[in-house]
């Protein structure tokens, strides 16, 4: 049984049974009979339907919006965002999907040989609580686009947002079986990606849900993208525009409560302008609005779930025992709901808890650095690549260090963020393929080479 609660009063909201297996089987093969129909689709019917899907979320946003904040705790003004967000990536690839997939004429001995992209078959989804439009759209919409059907198996504590997916498709008039929500627990998914007909895996979640399902999808030998944890480190180097470089991190480090695996995490600052950019960072932070998420003015909602918390609690305090400096926060507030206040820790040094772990939550921490090679390599001291940011007025030089930095993105003097048009996602123990962009359709498809005869 899937239980949603609601994070900001931590009461019970509803409760979804998970799917039997005579029904996941049904399922299943509904998505087979789907996908022998809908490989056959063209581009303009597939780009037709994503068109439509996207239009209704963007006519029902506020509906959608309201589901992440009751069931997550999103704040409202950045639930609308991820109902938009999500449209958007549906658009962008029902517009590039046949660039993307465009047969590429290669020479060879042949009198024409040539690279075609063609769909697999049904792609498991699995995906976590912390964007359930926004991600749920970066994998089916590729997927879709590419010819495949999508078995989406989301987040037990998401049910009414995974639902709303489903639905949108059935209201816009896809085929019976083209994208299917699945309420199964961890067993049940072993069994599915073990299934002849999954032909492929996408997943958003921890290192930890990452190394278990590459490990099935392995010994099943079925391709897998996995999009997993961070731990980005953010230089701020002594020529930054410290202004923008403490207002842009602010926002990426409390965006989502903090609970975004591409936030800033370990900001790594050069000490001649340490202490300014302490200042100025904690002001910013200092005003932010914590509060319950359905109101206009929340800028900090809660936590997702009680564990969350805890851990988060944990890293804090284990951080300030080992030495850090706490600025602001760092205490479990009073009262309901799954709150944890914006939290400020400095003084940060390698072996700390809060440097070598992943925080979860609106955790800043802020790293002194004597010199930019010693911020380049506490910015590769660390487990996970996923995205990292570098703030200097000397932007060649910020260019040539990109190439330095273990990462699957670099954003330059900007907010790291996800978007359509570019691919994303991460090496190391952040996971491994790309979603979004040209890249992210082609971890969809059989990249088949024909050889046409005579020889030449």
């Amino acid at each position: 049984m899937f239980i949603a609660t609601n994070p900001t009063t931590g009461e019970p909201l509803h409760a979804h049974p998970l799917h039997t297996e005579a029904e996941v089987d049904a399922m299943v093969n509904a998505s087979l009979a789907a996908f022998r129909q809908w490989r056959k689709t063209g581009f303009a019917e597939r780009a037709a339907l994503l068109t439509a899907v996207a239009q209704r979320m963007r006519d029902d946003e506020e509906r959608l919006a309201r589901l992440m904040t009751v069931e997550m705790g999103k704040p409202i003004v950045e639930a609308r965002a991820e109902v938009q967000k999500a449209a958007s990536c549906a658009l962008h690839y029902a517009a590039h999907a046949e660039a993307y997939l465009a047969a590429q004429t290669l020479p060879s001995d042949a009198s024409h040989s040539y690279v075609q992209h063609l769909p697999l078959g049904a792609i498991l989804g699995v995906l976590p609580w912390n964007a359930p439009f926004w991600l749920a759209f970066r994998y089916c919409a590729p997927a879709l686009m590419a010819g495949n059907t999508c078995l989406m198996k989301h987040d037990p504590h998401v049910p009414a947002c995974a639902e709303a997916i489903a639905e949108l498709f059935i209201a816009a008039g896809a085929p019976p079986g083209l994208l299917q929500n699945l309420r199964l627990d961890n067993g049940q998914v072993a069994q599915l990606i073990d299934n002849d007909a999954v032909q492929a895996v996408s997943l958003t979640g921890s290192s930890a849900a990452g190394s278990a399902v590459a490990s099935l999808a392995a010994a099943a030998i079925k391709p897998a993208v996995l999009e997993l944890g961070g731990s980005d480190p953010c230089l701020v180097l002594a020529d930054a525009d410290l202004d923008a470089a403490a207002q842009v991190l602010a926002v990426s480090r409390i965006i989502n409560a903090g609970q975004s695996c591409i936030a800033a995490k370990r900001i790594i600052v050069e000490a001649p302008v340490y202490e300014r950019f302490v200042d100025k960072f904690r002001q910013r932070l200092a005003t932010l609005q914590m509060g319950d998420p359905a109101e206009e003015t929340t800028q900090v909602g809660p936590i997702a779930r009680s564990d969350l918390r805890d851990n988060l609690h944990r890293q804090v305090s284990m951080t300030i025992a080992e030495g850090a400096d706490c600025l602001l926060g760092g205490e479990l507030p009073d009262g309901p709901g799954y709150f944890y206040p914006v939290t400020l820790l400095t003084g940060v040094s390698p072996g700390m808890t809060a440097y070598c772990e992943e925080t979860f939550g609106p955790v800043a921490v802020v790293i002194k650095a004597d010199s930019v090679e010693h911020a380049m390599t506490m910015a590769n001291d660390t487990p996970y690549g996923l995205a990292a940011s570098i703030w200097s007025a000397d932007t060649a030089r910020a260019v040539a260090m990109s190439a330095d930095i273990e990462a699957g993105q670099v954003a330059i003097n900007g907010i790291v963020k996800t978007d359509p048009r570019l691919p994303s996602g991460g090496v190391k123990r952040s996971g491994y393929g790309r979603e979004l962009g040209p890249h992210g359709i082609l971890g969809f498809v059989n990249v088949q080479q024909v050889w046409v005869g005579p020889a030449q």
